[in-house]
């Protein structure tokens, strides 16, 4: 029986929101003792071994599972891969443009680009009300992103060259792609969920280390191979980085399979809000007035879209006619005539 999807959901607003104080806590005097670009890279393993272990576990169960090999459907399993990889470079080039506050902001309109590609691609039709949502989900994370009123962190905000706006937008669009993709393939046939993990992590793990190779002929291999300080500087919580990344990345891709993009962005939005709240507890962050009206517009949004309709709205009540007033006006008509 299939874990239902709010539990899901839950589960990857929890993992998601203590990724960024897991990474913060793997620091040591503000740098990195280990090589970051690895963590990726064992986060792709470990999801590749656990989904072949769960496939070899449906393999040994009757009826087999639905596994599809020809060339023509696993050839499109290296694309979101390969988005990625774009879409990252899109953000290193983005952040030579502007600040790291207005690239976060401008991250926002990843929100709204995956409702309008999710509508374009996957001809999933969005209610109005549920446009509605998403707009104010996107409106809710920048305002509790904002920093401040003053003039300074405005002018920030609005003073960077044409590029950088150019750059954001595009890299708003291959996130959303590389997710709408995503959830294409997954619902693309009736296959195995755990047989489309493989495909996909087999190529997530191939692009990843062919980045540490590259990284190698980059640095002129002055601190040796990527395979020989695979492991050096990770502590526990480097560890759990990587188990956590895992994790993630197996829970998104049970929403793609049986739920849909917008539940993916919507926890992923909210985790953002909840890291925000335990930086409070945990670390000098200082709430703000835009972080608690921003958590009031997301949760709004949330109930928005997801609740149904007949909840919203208050329609008027049908009334009921007296079958007496009715006997009463008859008569009456008749008289009259």
């Amino acid at each position: 029986m299939k874990m239902k999807w709010y539990l899901v959901a839950s589960l990857l607003t929890v993992l998601t929101s203590s990724q960024g104080i897991l990474t913060t806590l793997s620091q040591s005097n503000g740098k990195y003792k280990y090589d970051y670009a690895t963590i990726p890279f064992l986060a792709e393993v470990f999801k590749l071994i656990v989904s072949s272990v769960f496939l070899w576990r449906e393999c040994k169960k009757s009826p087999l599972p639905k596994m599809t090999t020809d060339w023509k459907t696993v050839r499109l399993f290296p694309i979101p891969s390969i988005i990625y990889l774009i879409h990252n470079n899109v953000q290193f080039a983005t952040l030579m443009y502007v600040d790291t506050s207005t690239y976060q902001i401008m991250g926002n309109l990843k929100i709204v680009t995956t409702g309008i590609l999710f509508r374009l691609f996957l001809k999933k039709k969005l209610s109005n009300l549920q446009w509605m949502a998403i707009i104010l989900l996107a409106v809710g994370t920048t305002t509790s992103q904002v920093k401040g009123c003053g003039r300074a962190s405005c002018d920030s905000l609005f003073s960077a060259p044409i590029q950088g706006y150019m750059l954001g937008i595009l890299s708003a669009c291959l996130s959303a792609l590389a997710g709408v993709y995503t959830e294409f393939l997954m619902k693309k046939n009736n296959d195995s969920l755990y047989w489309q993990n493989v495909q996909l992590y087999t190529f997530g793990a191939i692009f990843n280390m062919a980045r540490l190779v590259l990284d190698d002929f980059r640095g002129g291999f002055e601190k040796g191979p990527w395979w020989q300080r695979l492991f050096n500087g990770y502590s526990v919580i480097t560890w759990m980085v990587v188990l956590n990344l895992g994790s993630t990345g197996l829970l998104v891709s049970w929403l793609m399979k049986y739920a849909d993009n917008i539940v993916k962005v919507y926890s992923t939005s909210m985790a953002m809000l909840l890291t925000m709240v335990l930086s409070v507890f945990l670390f000098t962050f200082k709430p703000t007035l835009q972080l608690f009206l921003g958590i009031i517009v997301c949760m709004m949004s949330l109930h928005m879209y997801f609740a149904p309709p007949n909840m919203l709205v208050d329609l008027p009540s049908t009334v009921r006619s007296d079958p007496e007033s009715l006997v009463n006006v008859t008569v009456d008509r008749k008289t009259d005539s």
